[in-house]
């Protein structure tokens, strides 16, 4: 049985399938509707499936329209798409994305080197995507990096984080997702940092995006777990590097998660075995090995 203190349940938020694979070599569209059936086969209900930027920037995320509208989709699944502004929420709701996500940073360099506009201009930009995804009944979910330290100002304010969390919630996002960018946080700086952010945004309302750089997401979300969070994002297989910390390793593996999980008795609607099945066939595609410890002990 789950901790008192832990949710019972906890909601995969899967994002290899965008921020994972933005940040690895290309691969066909095919392949990537494999990797999104194959988490929705092993019981995954949230799957950020696509991104609406500019091919020129990111051209691993070219395709995604051609993703969202090949896939079969299960019922009771959530396919969701990264939209940085008016013109990627357009493109979204056409490829029928059920869902859509918007970004902004807790660290004012990061933003401007990031999107090149400062923290309260990148708020400003989401106005008439909020407007838009209202009118069509989509709803918003909002990410915040840079949580737990930052490439160019090094260590953040968690009140910054708070402010900017409070920002876009009440914006209208329904769920604000706490991004440690380039994986630098640890156990007792993360939960301090939940604890600051839940005085303005309700628990129930956050979810956490761990990346592993230094090997501590796990222990992160372990340290968190006892606050009432029930969301975490993570990547199948590891996918995606940091791209702001030469040869780190960035997202943390889904199936390394899902593995604590269990082992702490809190249930995810996922079956394990399905879920690496998913993460060795992106990883061949890709030419390289799984980066999921547990995916590695269960091919052994």
């Amino acid at each position: 049985m789950a901790s008192n203190s832990y949710a019972k349940q906890v909601s995969i938020f899967e994002v290899g399938a965008r921020d994972g694979l933005q940040n690895e070599k290309p691969v066909t569209t095919a392949d990537k509707i494999v990797l999104i059936e194959g988490l929705a086969a092993a019981g995954v209900k949230r799957i950020e499936a696509a991104s609406f930027v500019s091919p020129k920037w990111v051209p691993q995320m070219a395709d995604s329209a051609d993703v969202l509208k090949g896939i079969t989709r299960n019922t009771g699944v959530t396919y969701s798409a990264l939209t940085p502004n008016l013109k990627g929420l357009e493109l979204a709701l056409a490829a029928g994305a059920d869902e859509v996500a918007i970004f902004g940073a807790a660290s004012e360099s990061f933003s401007q080197r990031n999107i090149n506009c400062s923290i309260e201009e990148s708020i400003a930009r989401f106005i008439p995507v909020m407007e838009l995804a209202k009118a069509n009944n989509i709803r918003v979910r909002g990410y915040v990096s840079c949580v737990l330290g930052c490439p160019y100002e090094g260590k953040i304010a968690v009140s910054e984080v708070a402010r900017v969390s409070e920002l876009l919630y009440k914006m209208g996002c329904y769920e604000i997702s706490l991004g440690d960018t380039i994986g630098v946080g640890t156990a007792i700086n993360a939960r301090k940092m939940v604890e600051a952010v839940t005085s303005v945004v309700p628990v129930s309302k956050l979810a956490l995006h761990f990346h592993d750089t230094y090997g501590q997401a796990l222990a992160n979300i372990l340290a968190c777990l006892e606050t009432g969070i029930s969301v975490i994002d993570s990547s199948v297989a590891g996918l995606g590097g940091c791209p702001y910390a030469k040869g780190a390793s960035g997202n943390l593996a889904t199936e390394d998660l899902v593995y604590m999980l269990h082992g702490l008795g809190i249930e995810t609607g996922i079956d394990l075995n399905k879920l690496a099945l998913a993460g060795n066939k992106i990883s061949q595609a890709l030419g390289r090995t799984n980066g999921a410890k547990v995916a590695q002990a269960l091919a052994v």
